[in-house]
């Protein structure tokens, strides 16, 4: 019969065992946080199942019990963050305001996610965040007066503004990263437009200055011409 071990100090030989952490169960909410941390560090391209694996500490069949397919993580990606992005609530007589001020703050928000912008290009939102923005953009389109069309079409040319100029930053940030410098590259494209044959191209040649320009005051003035349309069509 074994002895009774209770108070009896522990034999000279025995080591003391490591008790190792418990493991926090796998889940969807975990697998895209981690997919959202290698976007933001390497970019979209370098997103995969195996560097998800080795983050998490797991192997890369087990993601596939929770998420089906690297597209349906890459839509669960770009439906997290857009719930980061806040959409005001409807003031009918400030409504530019209003689309000034989303605009503004959703390019932030992509901006701060590498290149996962490019992927709600021609997509259709289907997943609650996208669609709370969306349907948070009609109520502002809506109750300043515009037809369903219109403020589903004026939604829709908004977003795609916002994404593609949000994403042609992206490319030069990556290439800023390389070593490439912006302000050089714009200064060279300047002198070549102004040696262009003034008889073929003069007006190019003659506003190498006003062209190109700072990405800010080229946002705001993209956003300026939307919402000056979208008033176009409202007084009509």
């Amino acid at each position: 019969m074994a002895a009774d071990q209770a108070g009896m100090p522990a034999l000279p030989w025995d080591k003391p065992r490591r008790r190792r952490p418990a493991r926090e169960p796998l889940t969807r909410e975990r697998i895209v946080e981690a997919a959202i941390k290698i976007l933001d560090r390497d970019g979209l391209d370098a997103v995969s199942t195996r560097k998800i694996a080795e983050d998490l500490g797991t192997g890369s069949a087990s993601l596939y019990a929770h998420v089906s397919s690297r597209d349906e993580l890459i839509e669960l990606m770009v439906d997290r963050i857009a719930g980061e992005i806040e959409v005001p609530e409807p003031e009918p007589e400030h409504w530019q305001d209003q689309l000034r001020d989303y605009a503004r703050h959703a390019q932030q928000v992509w901006a701060a996610h590498a290149d996962i912008v490019r992927t709600s290009l021609a997509t259709i939102p289907t997943g609650p965040g996208r669609l709370r923005v969306v349907e948070g953009l009609l109520a502002i389109m809506k109750a300043a007066g515009f037809s369903d069309q219109v403020a589903g079409w004026g939604v829709d040319r908004l977003q795609i503004y916002i994404d593609a100029d949000t994403y042609e930053g992206w490319l030069f940030a990556a290439k800023v990263k390389q070593g490439f410098d912006v302000q050089e590259y714009l200064t060279s494209i300047r002198e070549y437009y102004r040696r262009l044959p003034a008889d073929r191209f003069p007006i190019v040649s003659g506003l190498a200055d006003g062209i190109t320009g700072d990405g800010e005051r080229r946002f705001e003035f993209g956003l300026d011409l939307l919402i000056a349309g979208l008033a176009a069509q409202l007084e009509r």
